[in-house]
């Protein structure tokens, strides 16, 4: 896998996607063979010749991720892998030493949080998350954040994930006090604008369920520092039925309706990301210099909360 930053033997990539997501590609995303090709080629020399970037994968599948969720804006791209490169070394906590093998980590996918489905939606990846399978006692924020980095590093290859997106679903029952503790402001706004600004996924649908009056009011809050777009894509179920209205039961675990019990899709994940865990952890060869006083990005995510948010945040514990 191409991760030298100056290194031109890249395999040849070949468009293994299926008809419909081809005409997706194209219609969305403006794609075709031509200006794949083209777009590669002036990625891997913009990241060539950038003066910081020290270390990087240049394959197609990791190019791509950035090219697609950018629509084929070339400048747009590079952009958002500087981003991306940055934000892993500002906060390794976060995006660093992604290891299936870590004790925690391990017994946080065993316990359910967070599950990638078999099935697609509509040609989409489902990621299905419950609150309540994380133990806020015993784990920190940042196993919640490597927990979800591990899993999506592991599916963002994916040319079907790239082109189609992604859905999530939230089960919030078991969602505490014990929760919000773990989380201080600055975390959520920033970890909100890592997932707007420095991820390469395309965030399609994001559906609540069993929302608690303590998660009602985090999540109101972190809705509202979200773009407009992912707004309008959040929706909020009051009953499983009311989920099952929009989302095709039988691709839902079997706890919830579906035909696969969530124990059979966790032991898939396990073997997707024992599969990938070398690939996984070269990640962290990757490399970007940075220079904490003019680099736009590390002021951005150190600058003061207003006191308005700090504000808002505290009436909301008190409540």
């Amino acid at each position: 896998m191409g991760l030298g930053g100056h290194d031109d033997t890249v395999a040849e990539y070949v468009c293994q996607l299926p008809e419909q997501a081809r005409k997706l590609a194209l219609d969305e995303l403006r794609e075709d063979d031509s200006s794949r090709e083209q777009s590669l080629v002036q990625f891997r020399e913009w990241i060539n010749k950038h003066p910081n970037i020290k270390k990087c994968r240049t394959d197609a599948p990791f190019l791509l991720r950035f090219l697609r969720t950018k629509k084929f804006s070339v400048p747009q791209a590079c952009e958002m892998l500087e981003r991306y490169l940055i934000i892993r070394q500002l906060y390794p906590q976060w995006f660093q030493k992604l290891d299936p093998n870590d004790k925690d980590l391990a017994e946080i996918i065993d316990n359910g949080y967070l599950v990638p489905l078999p099935e697609r939606l509509d040609g989409k990846m489902v990621l299905f998350s419950n609150a309540g399978k994380f133990d806020p006692h015993k784990y920190t924020a940042a196993h919640m954040v490597r927990v979800h980095s591990l899993i999506t590093e592991a599916l963002m290859d994916d040319d079907l994930n790239q082109v189609n997106g992604y859905t999530y679903v939230n089960d919030e029952a078991g969602f505490s006090m014990s929760h919000i503790s773990l989380w201080s402001l600055t975390d959520i706004r920033n970890i909100l604008r890592c997932i707007q600004n420095s991820t390469p996924m395309r965030h399609k649908n994001n559906h609540f369920l069993n929302i608690s009056s303590n998660a009602v009011k985090l999540i109101e809050f972190a809705v509202s520092l979200l773009s407009e777009k992912l707004k309008s894509r959040i929706q909020i179920h009051k009953s499983l039925e009311d989920l099952h209205k929009n989302i095709d039961t039988k691709i839902l675990p079997k706890e919830y309706g579906g035909e696969v019990p969530l124990s059979e899709m966790i032991s898939k994940l396990k073997a997707t990301l024992a599969a990938k865990r070398e690939q996984l952890l070269a990640l962290d060869e990757m490399y970007i210099e940075i220079d904490e006083k003019s680099c736009p990005l590390v002021s951005e995510m150190n600058e003061e909360l207003g006191m308005g948010l700090e504000g808002s945040f505290k009436k909301l514990q008190v409540d």
